[in-house]
């Protein structure tokens, strides 16, 4: 009877410390390999990293904009600007201009059914 109790007693100890180091197992893993690991906080990052690129390039694109159109606006034409839009929808140059003239690139050759 002594030894049913304290095979009893022993093996209550063990189940309890495996069920402890599982679940303390169970924590690490998804410490580090969840959804809100590490390994997931290493790629938000990096998607903030390129996010922030991207929103830098687009900011400075948008201002480059708005800076030639701040120049065609009604109150104040700038000569240059106008110049430069009037050639490129006319399709006309000035005499005294150099004109390069590029290859247009080769088209992709289409798939016939």
């Amino acid at each position: 009877m002594i030894i049913r109790t304290r095979w009893r007693s022993i093996l209550q100890t063990v189940t309890l410390h495996l069920g402890a180091a599982a679940l303390i197992g169970y924590f690490a893993f998804q410490g580090y390999n969840g959804q809100y690991g590490l390994l997931a906080r290493r790629s938000f990052e990096q998607q903030h990293a390129n996010l922030t690129q991207e929103r830098d390039r687009l900011r400075s694109q948008r201002e480059a904009l708005q800076a030639k159109v701040r120049l065609l606006s009604p109150e104040r034409v700038d000569a240059d600007m106008l110049d430069e839009q009037a050639r490129s929808l006319l399709n006309l140059v000035n005499p005294k201009d150099l004109v390069l003239l590029l290859p247009k690139p080769a088209a992709a050759p289409t798939a016939t059914q």
